[in-house]
C-alpha cells in the first residue's frame, strides 16, 4: 500500500483535473499559452511520470524488504496527527532546501531541475514531471526521511505520503477554484507555485508542498495577488519586493 496507493491516488487525482471541461474562467493562464508556451507534449510528461514513479516504486521495494521489524501496534488518532504534522515540516525543509540549491547550482539546474520547468504553464499530470535524479532526491529521500524522523508507521505514512501526492498534483492544476480546501487553508497553493514558474519568479516561492515557512524567514518569499483577467479567468501576478 505504502508503495503503490500514492501512484494510484495520483493518476486519479491528475486524471480527474484532466478530464475536467476546459473551465477557461477558473483558468490561471488560457488554454492557448498553455499549448504555446510548454516545450514537451503531453505524451512525454506522461511517459516521464511514469519512468519517475517506476524508479521510487523499486526504491521504495528495495527499502520495505530490507525492515524486519514486523507488525507495529498503531498509536491513536492523537498521536498520529502530530506525527503527519511533524512530516509535513520535516518534507518541506528537506525539500525547501534541495529545490533551493538545484536552482543555484548552474549544473543542477541545467541538466536536472530544468526538466520540470519545461512546463512553464503547470498542469496537474505534469506535477511529478521531473527528472528521475529529482524525483529520488527530494521525493523518494525527502519522504524516507519525514518518515523516520517523525516516527510514524508504516500504515500512517500510506496515509500522508497520498495527502502529500494530493496537495503536489493540486498545486500544478493551474486552476483558481472556489472553494478549493487547499487555498483556504495553505498560503503555499496553486497561485503561490504559479509564480515560482513564471520568469519573475523563478528565484522565489521555492518551499513545496505545504507551507511557505522557509521562503518568508529566509527571504525568498514572493507575494502575489490574483486577480480576474479581462478576457476571463484569473491570473497570478507577482507583487515585486523591494529588494532582492
Amino acid at each position: 500500500m505504502g508503495i503503490f496507493a500514492p501512484i494510484v491516488i495520483y493518476w486519479l487525482y491528475a486524471g480527474f483535473y484532466q478530464l475536467m471541461p476546459p473551465l477557461d474562467k477558473y483558468r490561471l493562464h488560457p488554454k492557448k499559452e498553455e499549448e504555446e508556451k510548454n516545450l514537451v507534449p503531453l505524451s512525454k510528461v506522461v511517459k516521464g511520470v511514469l519512468f519517475q514513479q517506476l524508479v521510487q516504486a523499486a526504491v521504495a521495494h528495495l527499502t520495505s524488504t530490507a525492515d524486519k521489524s514486523g507488525i507495529t501496534i498503531q498509536p491513536s488518532i492523537s498521536i498520529q496527527i502530530v506525527q503527519v504534522i511533524i512530516g509535513m515540516f520535516v518534507i518541506d525543509t528537506w525539500q525547501y532546501f534541495a529545490h533551493r540549491y538545484m536552482h543555484q547550482n548552474k549544473f543542477l539546474y541545467r541538466h536536472v531541475h530544468s526538466q520540470h520547468h519545461k512546463l512553464v504553464i503547470p498542469y496537474a499530470i505534469g506535477a511529478l514531471y521531473n527528472h528521475p535524479l529529482e524525483g529520488l532526491l527530494l521525493d523518494t529521500v525527502g519522504g524516507a526521511i519525514a518518515f523516520l524522523i517523525s516516527g510514524m508507521t508504516a500504515r500512517t505514512s500510506v496515509i500522508f505520503f497520498c495527502f502529500a501526492v494530493v496537495k503536489t498534483v493540486d498545486d500544478h492544476c493551474g486552476l483558481w477554484l472556489p472553494g478549493n480546501i487547499f487555498h483556504i487553508f495553505f498560503q503555499n497553493n496553486t497561485a503561490y507555485h504559479d509564480i515560482h514558474h513564471q520568469l519573475a519568479g523563478t528565484k522565489y516561492n521555492y518551499s513545496q508542498p505545504f507551507f511557505s515557512v522557509w521562503d518568508k524567514l529566509l527571504g525568498t518569499h514572493m507575494p502575489y495577488a490574483v486577480v480576474k483577467r479581462h478576457e476571463g479567468g484569473f491570473e497570478a501576478r507577482p507583487v515585486k519586493k523591494d529588494t532582492d
